[in-house]
């Protein structure tokens, strides 16, 4: 997915305002010319360099401009702090397939396709900004569209959200209750993921905004507070035990899907290893308890971790007294009467609001 390639991200990051290449990208348009940056200047961009001269300077805004007059590409240092050469002439591998029509573009794209570094290319017909990369081409749009882009995307994040509240406070009753079944885990696990998706969406949009973002980054933040860990939770509550299978296995299988298997209850069952042996959706599942147990404040993770192992699962955990809790080693008397008190009120919390 294109908003999730880390060379596409960290190169819209070097050109965002606020950044000192964007303001020479932006004296460029200005001033109605056309350019060719490469961001690197190792020994793979030497080798496909010809001619040209060697600047070795520090890179501002201003000698960009300048420089962007000449006709041959300008080769900046990684970290952009330098410009290396200017006015080169590049001979990228003609094989390398682009679908480019205009000849700085196609060298750009062949140049970032077959030497895996940054090329940027400024048109000066149509004063736009293409950013390339070995497996993207992305240009650059106005920050006014992209504000209203990002806009909508948190409108779209805040609906998910409340149903992704609505699912997790549906399931503390259930857990509760003891009446949990394999499509109450799956289909919270499924809300979990789209707000993770359209989280990430926004967060490419961040990187291209730069410090113009700020205050979205702000209210993105405040809305993904506890999701991560809601979904980390859920997986550790309900995944089967599997030596050959872990947490992180499984987080990484539910990112990769894609939309149709994404809404395929019965796949992500499987694939999470969540089902055991049944298909059927609507058959019991029994939380462990590391959910329920993260919701009590303070709790240290080495006592959640021996009271669940001790317990096997959240029935026979809110069923223990505080005896039964405090005899668990390492958990001693103080650590039982909190977490046994926390539990009930959890536990009617979650009733109550039920019928609210």
């Amino acid at each position: 997915m294109e908003h999730r390639d880390p060379d596409l991200l960290a190169a819209l990051a070097a050109v965002a305002p606020g950044k000192p290449l964007r303001e020479g990208l932006d004296r460029i348009l200005k001033a109605k010319m056309g350019a060719l940056i490469v961001i690197g200047d190792g020994p793979e961009v030497l080798n496909i360099s010809s001619g040209g001269f060697l600047v070795n300077a520090a890179y501002n805004a201003q000698r960009l401009s300048e420089l962007a007059k000449t006709d041959g590409a300008i080769v900046l240092t990684p970290d952009v702090s330098y410009i290396a050469r200017a006015n080169v002439h590049l001979m990228p591998n003609p094989n390398v397939p682009t679908e480019e029509t205009g000849t700085r573009h196609r060298t750009a794209e062949r140049v970032a396709r077959s030497i895996g570094v940054p090329v940027i290319s400024v048109s000066e017909d149509m004063a736009v900004v293409t950013v390339y990369t070995r497996n993207a081409r992305y240009q650059l749009e106005p920050i006014p569209a992209i504000l209203s882009r990002c806009d909508l995307a948190l409108q779209t994040l805040e609906r998910y959200k409340q149903r992704l509240t609505e699912e997790s406070n549906n399931l503390s009753y259930l857990e509760v209750e003891d009446q949990v079944t394999l499509r109450d885990v799956v289909t919270l696990l499924q809300r979990a993921e789209m707000v993770a998706r359209i989280s990430d969406e926004i967060d490419r949009y961040l990187v291209e905004l730069g410090t113009d973002g700020r205050l979205i980054r702000l209210q993105l933040n405040e809305m993904l507070a506890g999701v991560e860990d809601e979904r980390l939770l859920v997986i550790k509550d309900y995944v089967q035990d599997d030596a050959a299978w872990d947490l992180e296995q499984a987080i990484e299988t539910l990112g990769q899907l894609d939309t149709d298997h994404l809404f395929d209850a019965v796949e992500i069952a499987h694939l999470l290893h969540l089902s055991g042996e049944t298909d059927e959706l609507d058959s019991s599942v029994n939380p462990k308890g590391y959910r329920m147990l993260a919701r009590v404040p303070r709790v240290p993770d080495e006592i959640r971790n021996a009271v669940v192992a001790h317990c096997g699962s959240l029935e026979k955990l809110m069923r223990s007294s505080v005896d039964e809790l405090a005899a668990i080693d390492g958990v001693g008397d103080v650590w039982a009467r909190t977490i046994k008190d926390a539990l009930d009120r959890i536990a009617e919390s979650s009733i109550l609001d039920r019928y609210a």
